[in-house]
């Protein structure tokens, strides 16, 4: 027989078997049936940020690598600790998994250097981990670098291997943007399944809680240029949320090519991510950059079985950035492959005003239109893929860069103009005289004037411009555009809206 503790919910096996997911799963059904309560350790006030601790004393706390999970055993994954404290209130608690065998990881200052902190004493012993973080020979066999990291709420971010850390991705999103307020479940506790001597991949679990919903994640972790999180779910709703957001991404845009600036700043953009690319079933692509707006800005695209979504960062080219600290052309994109199907529903983009690049203020997630009542289960599956450049999303031309301005001299002062390049290799092969036509629309009956597409001899794509004059100046205008030849999709389709 053996017996799974997982807070204070004792779960007995009748017969012996492998850890895994429906272990999880049984635990987060049972904590789902009951009223929900903060099952999380906090931690000491004098520890966070409006408490005694400051930003500088927090850096100072460093995980000992010689204290590494799995170090001595020379496997191909090593696993890190974080401190609680500074902005991470809630503790989590860890276990190791080994020869199906749960093994409780308690908390211990022997694990970390304080540095000039004097304060170790003072750190209750029972005090549990902020998070967790895996490291693996991802860059060089020389040197076990971080390949993911688990930390704050629901949030985990990965990189590939010619990557810097950029955006985030979570395990539920509940209510964003809603008056309500937003809801942020959160990890409460992981089981880290400890790989075998030729693993190419890692495996952990999570035990996801909040006043809306419980869940148990099976994550497999596999590093490599494009690195992959493949997440197994299960969800046990509480109540039914206005907003459920399945595989959901974070991210900054400050400003870039799209955006007017109104503040100094040496770099001509920064943002982590720059579109958001939707692969519809019906085999549509759509590119919707990413904007700074001056108000909250959702917008949804409905469609049964998406293929995949995601946030990129689209513009890599250094020039672009100028920041040599942030190495903002180096940062990541993020791929939702949905595993089956997820049946109807919209994936949803909202962008919320920010005058800083410290907040992260773009959220892209599924919203299914059905949801299970209360207590009945809600499964999904999806590979999460981290990496920079990909030819194969999409596979034909796509827009590079979206500019726009009130239009040339001797247009109306009403109509806003935008200028949009496509490049691939098709367009590219494509000769100046080729003539590819623009297929553009725009909604609520406003008028689009002086359309041009022409050959960019410098790139050798090709660039979009046009006029939109919208009817009413309080409705927004969806815009969308996409370049075909004689019949022939030729490239994405760019999507944006003007709002007034």
């Amino acid at each position: 027989m053996r017996r799974v503790l997982a807070l204070g919910v004792l779960l007995v096996a009748t017969t012996a078997h492998a850890f895994g997911l429906g272990d999880v799963e049984a635990t987060a059904r049972q904590i789902a049936a009951e009223p929900y309560r903060d099952r999380q350790t906090v931690v000491p006030a004098w520890m966070l940020k409006d408490g005694a601790m400051t930003y500088d004393q927090w850096r100072d706390i460093r995980f000992r690598p010689e204290q590494s999970l799995w170090r001595d055993d020379g496997l191909p994954f090593q696993v890190q600790l974080f401190h609680p404290g500074l902005y991470f209130d809630r503790s989590v608690q860890v276990h190791v998994i080994e020869n199906d065998t749960d093994k409780p990881l308690p908390f211990s200052t022997k694990y970390f250097h304080y540095g000039k902190n004097d304060f170790a004493a003072k750190i209750p012993a029972d005090i549990g981990w902020a998070g967790v973080r895996i490291h693996t020979q991802l860059k060089s066999p020389e040197y076990f670098d971080e390949l993911i990291v688990f930390l704050g709420a629901s949030y985990f971010r990965a990189v590939g291997r010619d990557n810097v850390y950029g955006l985030s991705a979570r395990g539920l999103a509940i209510d964003t943007v809603e008056p309500s307020g937003e809801e942020f479940p959160r990890f409460i506790e992981f089981w880290l399944v400890k790989p075998a001597a030729d693993a190419t991949s890692v495996t952990l679990y999570a035990l996801l809680d909040s006043p809306t919903a419980s869940g148990a994640y099976q994550f497999v972790v596999t590093p490599g240029v494009e690195t992959t999180v493949d997440v197994d779910a299960r969800l046990f709703l509480r109540r039914v949320p206005k907003v459920l957001g399945l595989a959901p991404l974070t991210s900054m845009f400050f400003f870039g090519e799209n955006r007017t600036r109104f503040f100094d700043d040496f770099r001509p953009e920064v943002h982590d991510s720059d579109g958001l690319l939707v692969h519809f079933d019906g085999g549509e692509w759509l590119w919707r950059p990413i904007d700074n707006p001056t108000r909250i800005d959702v917008a949804s695209m409905a469609t049964t079985n998406p293929r995949g979504f995601g946030l990129l960062q689209r513009d890599r080219d250094f020039r672009s950035h100028q920041d040599l600290e942030t190495r903002a052309d180096l940062r990541p994109s993020a791929w939702i492959t949905p595993k089956g199907d997820w049946g109807a529903g919209t994936v949803r983009l909202v962008q919320i005003p920010t005058t800083t690049e410290l907040m992260d203020n773009v959220v892209a997630f599924w919203v299914p239109d059905v949801l299970p009542k209360p207590g009945e289960p809600l499964a999904f599956a999806y590979r999460l893929s981290w990496y920079g450049n990909d030819p194969t999303r999409p596979p034909g031309g796509r827009a590079v860069a979206t500019r726009r301005d009130h239009g040339a001299i001797g247009t109306p002062r009403t109509a806003h103009r935008w200028v949009i390049d496509f490049e691939g290799a098709a367009l590219t092969a494509l000769g100046g005289d080729a003539e590819p036509r623009a297929v553009v629309t725009a909604s609520n009956g406003a008028t689009l004037i002086d359309q041009h597409v022409y050959k960019n001899p410098v790139t050798g794509g090709w660039r979009l411009t046009f006029q939109m004059e919208p009817k009413e100046k309080t409705q927004p205008v969806e815009l969308r555009a996409y370049l075909e030849r004689k019949g022939e999709v030729l490239t994405e389709t760019w999507s944006s809206a003007w709002l007034p």
